[in-house]
């Protein structure tokens, strides 16, 4: 993290706790807190495959003009467990990778559009867990891990120089449509999406609105973390997807994304100002709280 970098950070309590603010500018610190949080994790696996993949969101702006979100999913594949998540937070850990500078701050805030939750598959063991945020809420569902029903077909098609096998299945209320390369020994893939007698290289929902495509396979040791973190809160998956649809499903969120915090003071929440070139940026609970959005494409519609 580039100590150049202006930071101020503050937190805040809810107001039956009388509400206060910390305000400290000393890098220092922050540092320190930063780097115990990194710390404040469990190897649980190490990864003996990295899958990299482009997923893409077709969707609209604020002025309801089309537009295409981008970002990047990394999914570990272990001995135990796979986790699938932001590929900049993979190379955080593992690559020493600072994204708060202005070449990566597009990026950055693409990844804030595109909703894309942390999954770790079989862990703990038999059973699926999922980290996502609801700005100022970080939530956490678990659940015993369902074999996906995957209908099989001939067709096939080259992907990335692999001849993959197409499948097709209905998760949380969308048609998904994959191509899995058999010479690949995995039954992983981005997300959710996994289960099939090879990798998935790629994956698309309902026409296009989502869509993962292989970018880079390695045979890489990483340690696969879970990380603890004492703001996260415990959810059901239904809830969580409930609660996703009604808040960012909302015509209010495009142009206003805090449009349901009724007043942020009261958020009981830890805030990052961080300037970065000519703008300055709020990091809730590790996520930005950017003043654009686009429209909602939920990849759940339904538990």
């Amino acid at each position: 993290m580039n100590k150049n970098l202006i930071f101020l950070t503050i937190s805040l309590v809810t107001i039956c706790d009388g509400v206060y603010a910390q305000v400290d500018d000393g890098i220092d610190e922050l540092m320190a807190t930063y780097y115990a949080a990194q710390l404040h994790q469990d190897s649980i696996d190490v990864s003996n495959m990295v899958a990299v993949y482009d997923y893409e969101c077709k969707t609209k702006d604020a002025d309801g003009q089309d537009v295409t979100d981008r970002m990047r999913v990394c999914v570990q594949v272990g001995q135990h467990c796979t986790r699938s998540y932001p590929h900049r937070k993979f190379r955080e850990d593992n690559e020493d990778y600072d994204y708060f500078t202005p070449d990566e701050l597009p990026m950055l805030r693409a990844e804030s559009y595109c909703f894309m939750p942390e999954v770790w598959t079989n862990y703990p063991d038999g059973q699926v867990t999922v980290r996502d945020a609801i700005i100022p809420n970080v939530f956490e569902t678990r659940k015993a891990r369902e074999a996906i029903n995957w209908t099989l077909s001939d067709d096939t098609l080259t992907v990335s120089g692999y001849l993959c096998k197409k499948a097709t299945c209905q998760l949380h209320g969308r048609k998904w449509t994959v191509h899995y390369a058999e010479d690949i020994p995995t039954s992983a893939g981005p997300w959710k999406l996994s289960g099939l007698p090879g990798l998935i290289l790629d994956a698309e929902a309902d026409g296009g609105i989502h869509h993962f495509t292989i970018y880079s396979i390695s045979h890489t040791v990483t340690p696969i973390f879970y990380e603890h973190n004492a703001i996260t809160t415990k959810i059901t998956e239904e809830k969580l997807i409930k609660n996703r649809i009604k808040i960012f499903g909302n015509k209010l969120y495009p142009k206003n994304p805090t449009y349901y915090i009724p007043d942020r003071r009261y958020m009981h929440a830890d805030e990052v100002f961080v300037e970065i070139g000519n703008d300055f940026l709020t990091i809730v609970n590790g996520v930005l709280m950017d003043n654009k959005a686009h429209v909602y494409q939920p990849l759940e519609l339904k538990k």
